[in-house]
């Protein structure tokens, strides 16, 4: 397996000597950035970057403007390590489409497990990507288009929603099992590789989000539907 290549986004030196010290111990290359000028500096330079580690609080533009613009353009796995814990920050860090949260004061040994799964996780998403886009172009299903080449969901008038991985995951795992019920447990161990933990939210702040896009035509039916006790179930119909 080739070298993954680790950026960490964070203006606190010693931070982030913890984390490269962390991270290289695991035999990770390590990039660094101390604002988003520079982060955007080491994107431009190196096209094959496996995960972003970003701080929130960071000078100029804090991290969840930056990931909102990385998001539009990039599908690098990111997490957020940050010391704002309010669940506001956390839900606002999931929607714009980070991967995971964590808070500070972390664990080394936990968020190296977290990463590991996180990228093993991304790099079999790859893989199954690569597989599908040569077998499927895309999904349609009650007007609406999932395109696995460009992985953006096309609504019947011809509106395009680029899809942080997140959500292209849940979808693509609703449509190749549509009618079976998902756990919130099944749906985040797809998501992000990790397991279910009490109060985690990912699962229901995704679903929400991409109901979102469907709810943007009226006429769409009832695609995910809510399983009370149990999960999610997707409802549409393949065409």
């Amino acid at each position: 397996m080739s070298t993954v290549n680790i950026l960490i986004v964070e203006d606190e030196l010693v931070t982030r000597n913890t984390l490269k010290s962390v991270f290289e111990a695991e035999g990770y290359n390590v990039l660094e950035a101390n604002d988003g000028d520079e982060m955007q500096q080491v994107i431009k330079n190196n096209s094959n970057i496996n995960l972003i580690i970003m701080d929130i609080n960071l000078p100029g533009k804090n991290g969840l403007l930056l990931a909102r613009e990385l998001r539009e353009n990039k599908n690098i796995a990111l997490i957020f390590l940050t010391g704002r814990d309010n669940e506001v920050d956390k839900i606002l860090g999931l929607e714009i489409g980070a991967d995971d949260y964590i808070t500070k004061p972390f664990n080394p040994r936990e968020l190296t497990i977290r990463i590991r799964n996180l990228l093993t996780r991304t790099m079999q998403d790859n893989l199954h990507f690569e597989e599908k886009r040569q077998k499927v172009e895309n999904y349609k299903f009650n007007g609406w288009t999932l395109e696995i080449d460009s992985r953006s969901l096309i609504s019947p008038n011809g509106d395009l929603f680029k899809l942080p991985r997140s959500e292209f995951r849940a979808i693509l795992h609703f449509i190749e099992n549509p009618g079976k019920i998902q756990t919130r447990a099944d749906l985040l161990m797809k998501m992000t590789g990790r397991e279910l933990k009490a109060h985690d939210r990912t699962v229901d702040v995704t679903i929400r989000r991409i109901r979102k896009h469907f709810e943007s035509i009226p006429e769409t039916p009832e695609i995910i539907a809510t399983i009370h006790g149990e999960g999610y179930r997707f409802c549409g119909e393949i065409e």
